[in-house]
């Protein structure tokens, strides 16, 4: 049992025995999700747990913003949840979206999901070749002088890299708060059970476990870490980061998973 998450530390003579995994994310709907073969090929147990809710920010609030969403020619997206809450943003203001308007997203899986909402082959949609914030910049930055951008995000977010750089490079844009992020109380979670490797995927995510556990000691315990983001955050919680996501061999934290694993495995 883990106590104020004091995990039991990793030795030399265990490096071969990590067995339990948490997933700070929802378990997969599909029993094809890679996770679950990673699972069966080191024989590893995966505990799938949000550290993390999203409530939407009613459009009685979101109007407060006085933003309107129709007069921007380019939107950027991080994440599905974003997409979800910009369009129900559009139905519950009655908003129509013109048919040229960009959409620039911080992955191909996120920019694929816009198919959800829109006539995906129609409409201009840009993608990073990484999920890091600089192949996001890239894009952005061939478009930047003739866009009036719109930044989807939650508003837990607003400090955050992709804010500091759109005002360094002079961009037009807006911040457009659409939902938030609640942390989870995982405190019986991580007490009663002992992960030998806890990811993380978000800034919130960090923010939860640390609002758990505010005197959170690693004491040995892997942290994997997916963007830049949530590297940052971990980083200044004083947090070591072993695994990290994206990287070039390693582009989804499955993969980063399974690198990191295999090494382990040899050792």
């Amino acid at each position: 049992m883990v106590t104020q998450v004091e995990s039991k530390p990793v030795t030399d003579t265990e490096a071969l025995q990590l067995k339990k995994i948490l997933i700070s994310q929802a378990r997969p709907d599909s029993d094809k999700s890679p996770y679950f073969e990673l699972g069966r090929k080191h024989n590893v147990e995966l505990v799938f747990h949000p550290f993390i809710k999203i409530e939407g920010i009613p459009s009685k609030e979101f109007r407060k913003q006085k933003i309107d969403i129709s007069t921007f020619s380019a939107v950027i997206f991080t994440s599905r949840n974003a997409i979800d809450h910009f369009f129900r943003m559009c139905e519950e203001t009655k908003k129509v979206i013109d048919q040229e308007t960009k959409y620039f997203c911080m992955t191909e899986s996120v920019a694929l999901y816009l198919q959800k909402f829109i006539l995906y082959r129609k409409r201009k949609v840009f993608f990073g070749a990484s999920a890091s914030n600089k192949s996001l910049f890239d894009v952005i930055n061939k478009h930047k002088e003739k866009e009036q951008f719109l930044y989807v995000c939650s508003e837990n977010q607003q400090d955050n890299d992709i804010v500091s750089w759109l005002k360094n490079k002079k961009c037009e844009f807006s911040l457009a708060f659409m939902y938030r992020s609640v942390s989870n109380d995982i405190r019986a979670l991580l007490t009663e059970n002992a992960f030998d490797v806890i990811c993380l995927f978000t800034p919130s995510g960090m923010k939860s476990l640390l609002d758990s556990f505010p005197d959170f000691k690693q004491n040995g315990t892997v942290i994997g870490a997916f963007g830049d983001n949530t590297n940052k955050a971990a980083e200044e919680a004083g947090i070591n980061i072993s695994i990290k996501a994206p990287a070039p061999l390693a582009p989804s934290m499955v993969s980063a998973l399974d690198k990191y694993l295999s090494e382990e495995a040899k050792k």
